[in-house]
């Protein structure tokens, strides 16, 4: 028996696992796509009233009914198309470790997003991952080209790390076109131009994973969902989901959030605009190229200086995340949108370094 079981640990070591970024102690966190436009007083705000509402001696029954109402209403799709989770990334592993394996092949982009790409290697799915162009875009032809060969079509849209999105005609075309299980991942989908969330209604081989970590700005609570057909929906929930997904707080406060909409889309439109300022003035520098984005960050590349760059940010408290090699580009950095000050500090000190 031990033989066996140090094997496979020894297996899953080599595998490596998703890198979180490194903590930078009392730093200015611009490195994990979190939204700290939501002001802290509608976390303070929510956090208490969900206490408040909340026995934690009971398990959370009931109450995720209500969770799933306020997100149906907040989709514009049926509650019976809902289904919720610890996070999107737990969404999407239940769907991985289930619906595909060795014997499937997913067609997704290089990057894509990290975990999703970590899920694949640790369950031996294989991979038809087509490269971003050297300005940062994808060929929807590339697409459609190796699409026969894919059993399943993993797309995040907009795209992480790059912020990329195809056009929603494209998309949309390239969706019902595709013959097999569809995953668009939404997780920045209130930064970009549209949702896909509508389709699902007549595309039963589509599903949509969405989050609240994002556009809420409630990264901590851990709440995903899903937009899905309503037998997936059912047999997803009722047997794959864990009896318990979400806790008590995570549900009451979700519920909460979702009464102030309104808040998350100024917050959202905000966010829109303080990215175009951080690319106009990050593309004033000849010493980055800086790419388009529909996130809530945006990626530049400082070629051979970006250890530099990263490092005199790093000095001065500003902590964004150092990714390396992307395609041809070898020098990639990418930097959160914060607040109107945290984005001002951002660009003084890229001024500041560059001059």
């Amino acid at each position: 028996m031990k033989n066996w079981f140090d094997k496979k640990i020894e297996k899953l070591t080599l595998i490596g696992g998703y890198k979180k970024p490194d903590l930078i102690p009392d730093s200015m966190k611009l490195d994990s796509n979190e939204n700290y436009v939501m002001p802290k007083q509608f976390q303070n705000d929510i956090l208490s009233t969900a206490r408040k509402n909340s026995d934690v001696r009971e398990y959370p029954l009931g109450r995720i009914d209500e969770l799933i109402k306020m997100l149906s209403k907040f989709a514009k799709v049926p509650a019976s198309m809902i289904g919720v989770g610890n996070g999107s990334d737990q969404i999407l592993d239940l769907i991985l470790s289930h619906f595909a394996s060795k014997n499937t092949k997913v067609l997704t982009s290089n990057p894509t997003f990290g975990f999703f790409e970590e899920r694949c290697k640790l369950y031996s799915i294989p991979l038809i991952a087509i490269p971003f162009s050297d300005d940062m875009k994808l060929d929807i032809k590339e697409f459609e080209k190796r699409s026969k060969d894919a059993d399943i079509l993993y797309l995040d849209s907009p795209n992480n790390p790059t912020g990329f999105t195809f056009t929603k005609n494209q998309l949309q075309k390239f969706v019902k076109s595709f013959d097999g299980l569809v995953i668009i991942d939404e997780a920045y989908g209130e930064f970009a131009d549209y949702s896909l969330t509508k389709m699902v209604k007549t595309q039963d081989n589509l599903i949509v994973v969405r989050t609240l970590s994002k556009s809420f700005g409630l990264a901590g609570l851990r709440l995903g969902y899903f937009v899905a057909n309503k037998k997936f929906t059912e047999a997803f929930m009722n047997v794959l989901q864990y009896p318990y997904p979400l806790s008590t707080i995570t549900i009451e406060s979700g519920i909460l959030a979702l009464e102030k909409v309104d808040l998350m889309y100024g917050a959202a439109d905000l966010i829109k605009s303080e990215r175009a300022r951080i690319i106009e003035n990050l593309r004033k520098y000849d010493a980055f190229e800086v790419f388009d984005s529909k996130a809530n960050f945006v990626l530049f590349d400082a070629f051979d200086s970006y250890k530099r760059v990263y490092s005199a940010l790093a000095e001065q408290g500003i902590s964004i995340r150092k990714l390396g090699k992307i395609g041809n580009h070898s020098g990639c950095l990418r930097v959160t949108v914060g607040t109107k000050e945290m984005n001002s500090k951002f660009l003084l000190a890229i001024r500041d370094l560059l001059g």
